[in-house]
């Protein structure tokens, strides 16, 4: 079976709200199981004109468990208290 991932370029625009964000955000992945890969740490653009502030990737037993993640409800408290604190652009993409 593939593993699935979910990546995400992240710009926190309130650094002190995405707190909360990151301590829910930690619970929930936790509690799917998810390994992360990447979360934070410094970004070098080799290529193109793609500049993230802050990427993340986190690895799932599946493409199916990356998806359920970000819709189930331990996500969405997450989501909910980053409203205001950063703008997310998140893919879950089928992998190794």
């Amino acid at each position: 079976m593939s593993s699935g991932y979910i990546i995400a370029h992240v710009d926190v625009t309130n650094p002190a709200q995405y707190e909360d964000y990151k301590k829910w955000s930690s619970e929930a992945i936790r509690m799917h199981g998810a390994e992360v890969c990447v979360r934070g740490g410094q970004v070098q653009v080799l290529e193109g004109d793609w500049s993230p502030a802050r990427v993340v990737v986190l690895k799932f037993p599946s493409f199916e468990a990356a998806k359920a993640f970000s819709a189930s409800p331990e996500y969405e408290k997450a989501r909910a208290s980053r409203q205001g604190a950063a703008v997310m652009r998140m893919i879950a993409v089928e992998g190794l």
